[in-house]
């Protein structure tokens, strides 16, 4: 169970500065007109567990803070994962 345990927080934790380093990402290629990450994509990566980094991206960035599905969803997610966790590591 340890090894289980040890092995979730390194995928959270990976996962998570993921979802925060394509927020910055994102955020470049749009001041820069490149070609940007699909919102799709953000959105799956929180899914997977990347919520809080997408969500500390979000603000640190000041990236997608306009679009009410993000700044809903986001932290919808983030709620859903959090209670999900603790359910199961109780």
């Amino acid at each position: 169970m340890t090894v289980l345990l040890a092995l979730l927080g390194v995928y959270l934790l990976v996962i998570n500065l993921d979802g925060l380093i394509l927020m910055g990402v994102d955020k470049s290629r749009a001041r820069r007109g490149k070609r940007r990450i699909p919102e799709a994509t953000l959105f799956l990566v929180a899914a997977i567990g990347g919520s809080a980094g997408v969500l500390i991206g979000m603000y640190a960035f000041r990236h997608k803070t306009r679009r009410w599905y993000f700044v809903v969803g986001m932290p919808l997610i983030l709620a859903v994962q959090t209670g999900l966790l603790w359910y199961f590591l109780r």
